[in-house]
């Protein structure tokens, strides 16, 4: 049913038996569109322009979904549209079109879906078009400046001065002449000698055009691509009409998938598309933002990323929206740019968790809406990784991708040599065995960089007693504190509570001792191992902005870093030529883990790790410490390759029938008490009443960390080999949920296509 909210209509407000029904999406939880009439004064527009309705006692700006004749609301009750934005649409019909898509895939009302399409001053009314002020004398103020006016106000004479012999002058210029102004111009549009016109700049294609003839591409040596990259580029770019294809392109580490992509990109421009770039993290932008802005010095690179101010992230995006930017390049959120004569996507890292939306309302998988959008553009699309997600090789085998493989690293590199160190047999200090910090010294002395990771933040992962056995817990949530030892604080990674490091245990007053270490502790024992050397880290809490991290990637290409501790950051597609020895530590993360994901999780990561050394002109080594060197996950790693494991890890998969052999789905819930949520979840299951064979619900169970941030979480997994069941299960169930009693005593959403489930 159609929400509607009464009011006594004024005379213009009346409406009429032939008016048209205005359907519209609003940002509300709510799962459905909302029926308005045209504005009083008229209508003239398309479905994607943002309208400004009344909601209750808000107004509210939604986006125009379609344009009816009838509504299921009596029209005496339905209220007028205020405003009508936009003259143009937001969105056009193709990405109007993923949007619904969307919205009907991951079962979440498409208001909110939208909103998370557009930038959030766009979701508050900003114009679609780069507004600029304008600033002239009105001729009252010419004949006061004449007339020697004002006489007692020399700051606002400068101003007139300054204007008079200009017919109008923009803000920047203003800016550049004379700093302070703007307080002088309110005074004198108050005495209205001043005058102001705001005027949008529209960077559309006929101001700008497109790159018909051909890039100009910078004269920097282009390397000559190896065999494998030019069938490649010749297989994907082999058509002047696009059509939509999905290409799988494996290439170990250091094998240029990135010039596969620049060279295909070039193609692209020179026949006036543009290209979508997406990458999982805004740590791989730098890198290759500078890429493509060598490449192609002509080109406008539109780049879009949580790191961005809201006005930045504005004047990126309406670059995009109006042809101006060539090329769009940005991290999960970019798949929803609005990019006309769009060519060509590329997913860098596809394997990458970070392209799944897993928190908050709206779930979706920004690799997989790739793909939804290019099949519906008939375009082709790239899917780069060394480490494919198990879904894309199965997807090769089934004949949905097309797989090409780049084998072989570029030039002379070789693949690094691979060890498993087995830490039960070492001395260990800090989390380094001798073997590793002999091997350091090596290739410190060969003028070689090191790279040491280590999947955890601060200085060790908890602090403990070792008289009474207490271990500082995070009273938030059911996770213990990561000590910090710099700033002298106990925090919590999960909801970010901080409190003092504590000198005695707070049951018994024993002394306290940190247990493990993070990468904190690595880099100090480092620094106290390697006096004089260099050493830099690369974790979320020294690496907050973008900025930091160009500030560290800097410092390694210059070599004045010798050695580099990081977490997952440091695995994610950078390109250090110079490093030659890449040490894991605490491998065994992952081999014995309840998830299903998880071993699929470390052999990736392992093998981006092992990817950074040796991708120069020096051979590379590659250190891996375990407890368990004959673990058959470790052992396959490095007799037969990632490969070896992925083909093993689809058999494991297929027996015991997880996706990609099946389809899943995962009701989630939390609330202050866990009985709340489970019970939420109990009565899901029973509206469920008898399903469909196909369908099996698997739960309610508590999270395996069930309380987060003062909320205790607990889920239902839904799975089914049918997909097309799956979602028909859910469509009609979710009706039922979401009227549930129990309903309104949590917070619930649902997950389609979870990657975490324990």
């Amino acid at each position: 049913m159609l929400l509607t909210t009464l009011s006594t209509p004024s005379v213009d407000e009346i409406p009429t038996m032939n008016e048209l029904i205005i359907r519209v999406a609003l940002d509300t939880p709510l799962r459905q569109l909302f029926d308005y009439l045209p504005p009083a004064t008229g209508f003239a527009a398309d479905p994607g322009v943002r309208v400004s309705v009344p909601f209750g006692q808000q107004q509210l700006i939604g986006i125009i979904i379609s344009i009816e004749n009838q509504s299921a609301v009596d029209i005496a009750k339905l209220r007028r549209i205020n405003r009508i934005i936009d003259e143009k649409p937001v969105f056009d019909t193709a990405l109007l079109g993923l949007l619904s898509w969307a919205a009907d895939y991951y079962h979440h009302p498409l208001g909110e879906v939208i909103s998370t399409a557009l930038p959030k001053l766009a979701r508050e009314g900003a114009a679609l078009c780069a507004q600029f002020q304008w600033w002239s004398l009105t001729h009252a103020g010419k004949t006061a400046l004449a007339a020697g006016e004002p006489r007692r106000a020399p700051k606002q004479l400068a101003l007139m001065a300054h204007l008079a012999p200009l017919s109008q002058a923009n803000v920047e210029h203003l800016n550049a002449s004379l700093p302070g102004w703007r307080e002088p111009a309110r005074m004198l549009l108050a005495r209205e000698w001043l005058q102001t016109e705001t005027r949008a700049i529209d960077h559309n294609q006929a101001t700008r055009p497109p790159l018909a003839d051909g890039p100009s591409v910078s004269l920097i040596t282009q390397p000559t691509p190896s065999p494998e990259q030019q069938a490649a580029i010749d297989a994907i770019g082999d058509h002047q009409a696009p059509k939509y294809q999905a290409w799988l392109l494996h290439g170990i580490t250091g094998s240029g998938k990135t010039e596969v992509y620049l060279r295909l990109t070039k193609q692209h421009l020179a026949r006036a598309r543009r290209v979508l770039i997406l990458v999982p993290e805004i740590g791989l932008t730098p890198q290759l933002v500078g890429r493509f802005a060598a490449r192609f010095p002509d080109a406008k690179l539109a780049i879009l990323h949580s790191g961005l101010t809201d006005n930045e992230r504005l004047s990126a995006w309406r670059s995009a929206h109006s042809g101006h930017a060539h090329i769009v390049l940005g991290t999960r959120s970019a798949v929803f740019a609005p990019i006309p004569n769009l060519g060509l996507i590329v997913v860098d890292e596809e394997h990458d968790a970070s392209f799944k939306q897993q928190e908050g309302g709206f779930r979706y998988s920004a690799r997989d809406l790739a793909l939804v959008r290019a099949q519906a553009l008939g375009i082709p699309i790239v899917l780069g990784s060394a480490t494919p997600a198990l879904e894309s090789l199965q997807n090769v085998k089934t004949g949905r991708f097309i797989r090409l493989s780049l084998p072989r690293r570029t030039a002379s590199a070789q693949p690094p040599l691979l060890r498993l160190i087995d830490v039960r047999n070492e001395k260990v200090h800090a989390g380094l065995s001798s073997t590793a910090i002999a091997a350091i010294k090596r290739h410190l002395a060969a003028e070689g960089q090191v790279l040491v990771y280590i999947n955890r933040r601060g200085y060790a992962p908890t602090l403990a007693c070792t008289a009474c056995g207490w271990v500082a817990p995070c009273t938030a949530c059911d996770a213990r504190m990561t000590v910090y030892r710099k700033s002298d604080r106990l925090r919590c990674h999960h909801c970010g509570a901080d409190r003092h490091l504590p000198r005695e245990c707070p049951q018994c007053g024993y002394a306290v001792k940190t247990v493990g270490q993070g990468t904190e502790r690595v880099e100090e024992s480092l620094a106290d191992t390697f006096p004089g050397i260099v050493i830099a880290r690369m974790d979320r809490d020294v690496v907050r902005r973008s900025a930091d991290l160009e500030a560290v990637v800097a410092q390694i290409a210059s070599g004045n870093v010798r050695i580099l501790v990081g977490t997952q950051m440091v695995a994610k597609g950078h390109d250090f030529p110079a490093v030659t020895l890449a040490i894991v530590l605490n491998a065994d993360q992952g081999l014995f883990s309840t998830d299903f994901r998880a071993s699929e999780r470390l052999a990736q990561t392992i093998v981006q790790v092992a990817g950074r050394a040796g991708r120069g002109a020096r051979p590379g080594e590659v250190l891996i410490q375990t407890e368990y060197p004959e673990h058959p996950l470790l052992q396959g790693l490095l007799s037969g390759g990632y490969e070896a494991f992925a083909a093993a890890a689809l058999q494991e998969r297929e027996a015991a029938t997880w996706p990609p052999f099946s389809h899943l789905a995962a009701l989630r819930a939390s609330g202050t008490q866990i009985t709340a949520a489970i019970e939420f979840l109990e009565a899901a299951r029973l509206s469920a009443g008898a399903y469909p064979t196909p369908i099996r619900l698997l739960g309610p169970a508590p999270a395996a960390m069930a309380k987060r941030a003062d909320r205790h979480h607990a889920q239902l997994l839904i799975e089914s080999a049918d997909r097309r069941a799956l979602h028909r299960f859910l469509r009609d169930w979710l009706r039922q949920v979401a009227t549930l009693p129990e309903a309104r005593r949590v917070r619930w959403a649902l997950d389609v296509d979870p990657l975490e489930l324990f």
